[in-house]
């Protein structure tokens, strides 16, 4: 939202830093449509690994298995990247967080279409974008539920990315029906909760049955 807000006042300088504090890439020289698309995809990436696999776990073992999944995770985000510095000593938690979201991914392939329906979005769309290039992406997670999102907005996500200067490019995921605008963030936060909420109360659904 704090992007969402520095991008309705025109200040992209202040877009720019807020969307920086939420993703990997270099942001200094994104306009909006590339500070639209950073933003919704770390929001869909995000959906997978700080929402549903931690109520994932969280349904499997208690709070004690859902903690142990963000320390996996926490810890593939400081040091799981495939950089001179970090490749020897990283690789293996960044394999285990893989691992540990795989299931929550594929849980997501229902979720997300759902409740792009419920919130009046492209449902069938995103089920289409996600079978078609949810495997594109070099992660075996993230593609999901970011091929989910871009087939619900009726947008394109992937493209060029710079880390620390490198250049990186992402496959492109779902059809440009529309220019990405500031508008389509909320649309991405309104999809994420309704994601939430869906896996939240199929938890305790699945807890109420088994007690």
């Amino acid at each position: 939202m704090t992007v969402y807000r520095a991008l309705k006042e025109d200040n992209l300088e202040l877009a720019r830093e807020r969307v920086s504090r939420i993703v990997g890439r270099d942001t200094r020289d994104l306009d909006e449509e590339e500070i639209v698309r950073a933003t919704i995809e770390t929001i869909s990436e995000s959906t997978v690994d700080g929402i549903i696999s931690p109520l994932f776990y969280a349904v499997l073992g208690g709070a004690p298995l859902a903690m142990a999944y963000k320390a996996v995770n926490t810890l593939d985000s400081m040091v799981g990247y495939k950089s001179e510095k970090y490749l020897q000593f990283g690789w293996f938690s960044a394999k285990l967080d893989d691992m540990v979201n795989y299931i929550p991914a594929r849980i997501s392939i229902v979720l997300i279409p759902i409740a792009s329906l419920i919130v009046r979005q492209r449902g069938l769309m995103a089920l289409k974008i996600i079978f078609r290039d949810g495997k594109k992406s070099p992660s075996p997670n993230a593609g999901i539920p970011e091929a989910g999102f871009a087939g619900a907005l009726g947008i394109q996500l992937g493209g060029i990315n710079f880390y620390q200067g490198v250049k990186e490019y992402r496959p492109i995921l779902g059809e440009k029906l529309k220019k990405k605008s500031p508008k389509d963030i909320l649309k991405a936060i309104w999809l994420s909760c309704t994601v939430s909420m869906l896996m939240f109360l199929s938890g305790l659904a699945i807890l109420n049955y088994y007690w």
